[in-house]
């Protein structure tokens, strides 16, 4: 019988990534369908994704998948095809892509059963996150984006708008998205009957951030279409201006993509401009914050002297 899940240590796994060097393609993906049997799905989508020697994090739920992966570039189109096919609802997905050269973003596959593919905190029974705002892409991204009349929401957490966003988007202060949700509503309610649009990283987020605004009574509700990845990639490939400031936070080894030349955050330690996310070197601490290349020498990757001593 097939082994569905790692079995080799962390340890030795980042140590392997570290060792080899290749070309990769940055893959991520989502889609809101009903799955039957979540655990069935989970594992051939496990014993196939290996045959692609794909890297990853992939969550299935009844509600879906959501997935942020990497592939060897020489088995991308193969992997397409398998996918398009697996599942009715997968034929033709939309697949974010990013070359990457060097060190693998991530180092195990990882594919888990979740209740919900993005948790939404959402208990309203009669929300039915089916009726979402309208997409819009680069080009209509950038002639809104200097409306006096539309407003930019940013739906993402407090320290991935940190190091980057569109100019004058609003930041809903919080550290997960269902905090989000439970705060957007009040905070946006002076403009029910103005022109919104949403964004995100890859989409995956306003899908269910839009359609909770049309359920509250908002009226003009747009989201840029597979989120910021979605526009920068569609802005280069039609030579438009990129209007985004700053670094796209990622969830992989990279922790950050730079998207244009702005520094617009600040080292924690210093004050200095610095994108730089790092994890505080000391395992019981572990704190995501910004350091800058001076003060990862100094405080030797720690976020503070205690952390430093308690290594």
């Amino acid at each position: 019988m097939a082994v569905l899940y790692n079995r080799i240590s962390r340890k030795e796994l980042k140590k392997n990534i570290f060792l080899n060097k290749k070309s990769y393609f940055i893959l991520s993906f989502y889609k809101y369908f009903y799955i039957k049997t979540p655990q069935d799905f989970r594992d051939e989508i496990y014993k196939n994704f290996l045959k692609y020697n794909i890297l990853g994090r992939i969550y299935i739920s009844h509600e879906g998948i959501n997935a942020q992966i990497s592939i060897p570039i020489n088995k991308y189109l193969n992997f397409k095809n398998f996918l398009f096919n697996f599942h009715p609802e997968l034929n033709n997905i939309f697949i974010n892509k990013t070359y990457h050269n060097g060190f693998n973003v991530f180092f195990l596959l990882s594919v888990k059963i979740k209740k919900y593919i993005i948790n939404d905190g959402i208990k309203n029974t009669l929300f039915n996150f089916k009726n979402i705002g309208i997409y819009i892409e680069a080009k209509q991204v950038n002639k809104m984006l200097y409306d006096k009349n539309t407003i930019f929401i940013d739906m993402r957490n407090s320290y991935e708008y940190e190091i980057g966003h569109f100019p004058n988007a609003i930041q809903i202060n919080s550290k997960t998205f269902r905090d989000q949700l439970k705060h957007v509503i009040k905070i946006m309610d002076f403009a029910k009957n103005k022109k919104i649009v949403m964004y995100c990283t890859g989409g995956i987020r306003c899908e269910k951030a839009t359609s909770w605004m049309i359920f509250h009574g908002f009226k003009y509700v747009y989201h840029i279409k597979n989120g910021i990845i979605g526009y920068v990639n569609d802005a280069k490939k039609n030579k438009l201006p990129i209007y985004f400031k700053g670094s796209n936070f990622v969830f992989d080894a990279r922790m950050s993509q730079r998207i244009s030349k702005d520094i617009i955050s600040f080292c924690k330690q210093c004050k200095k401009p610095s994108a730089n996310y790092v994890n505080c070197a000391f395992n019981l601490c572990h704190l995501l914050f910004i350091q800058c290349s001076n003060c990862a020498i100094k405080f030797k990757n720690c976020c503070s002297l205690n952390c430093i001593q308690n290594i």
